[in-house]
């Protein structure tokens, strides 16, 4: 009688079921590991992608606002080229003016200053400093030609002191018997510099070293 073992034959056949189903595990786990990378992948692409957008996106804008920015910066140098030219032109005007007045004041304050028995021949501003002037005139005597200059100073329209450059008499056949012709510096002034200069100089000693320590011993 023949036996035959089927205990064996199961057993075979169990284990390989279960060596099957091992591997196909290992196989599906490989294969949800490959798709998870490749959806994280995917996922990060996205993303690199989008934050790219995004900082283009940013970065075009920030070229238009440096455009914009740098239409306003060209408008203000504009603005501050044309606010610079104007006050150069208010000075000149200011400067042209002062210019006018200039002579109109100093014939009008000469003319005032001449004592009787005094006249003049020329008046000239001097090439270097327009506001310095040559008298040259004639007077019967030094009397009225040191209170011609003495007037002038007195008038607050020529600095001190007026500088009488020569005097020279001329006999003649008629009275007075002769005549003094003469020439005098003087230098204009508008009213108030005279002042102004004094107060600046009066401080300018007061806060001399000398005057602060004179302060310090009182």
């Amino acid at each position: 009688m023949i036996k035959i073992n089927l205990l064996t034959v199961e057993r075979k056949v169990a284990k390989k079921k279960i060596a099957f189903g091992t591997g196909q595990k290992m196989v599906i786990g490989c294969s949800a590991i490959l798709v998870l990378t490749g959806l994280f992948v995917g996922w990060r692409y996205w993303q690199l992608g989008q934050d790219s957008k995004k900082l283009d996106d940013d970065i075009a804008k920030a070229q238009q606002e440096a455009a914009r920015l740098h239409s306003i910066i060209a408008q203000v140098q504009q603005f501050e080229q044309q606010k610079a030219q104007l006050q150069q032109r208010v000075l000149l005007i200011e400067q042209l003016r002062k210019e006018q007045t200039g002579p109109v004041h100093i014939l009008d304050q000469v003319s005032r200053a001449l004592p009787p028995m005094v006249w003049l021949l020329s008046l000239k501003q001097t090439p270097e400093n327009p506001n310095e002037v040559l008298i040259v005139g004639r007077c019967t005597n030094l009397t009225g030609l040191s209170d011609f200059a003495q007037n002038l100073e007195n008038s607050g329209y020529f600095k001190k002191s007026v500088e009488i450059l020569n005097s020279k008499a001329e006999p003649t056949p008629q009275p007075p018997g002769q005549l003094i012709e003469f020439s005098i510096r003087a230098k204009f002034q508008r009213p108030g510099e005279a002042e102004k200069e004094k107060a600046d100089a009066e401080k300018a000693v007061g806060t001399s070293p000398a005057a602060a320590a004179g302060a310090k011993r009182g």
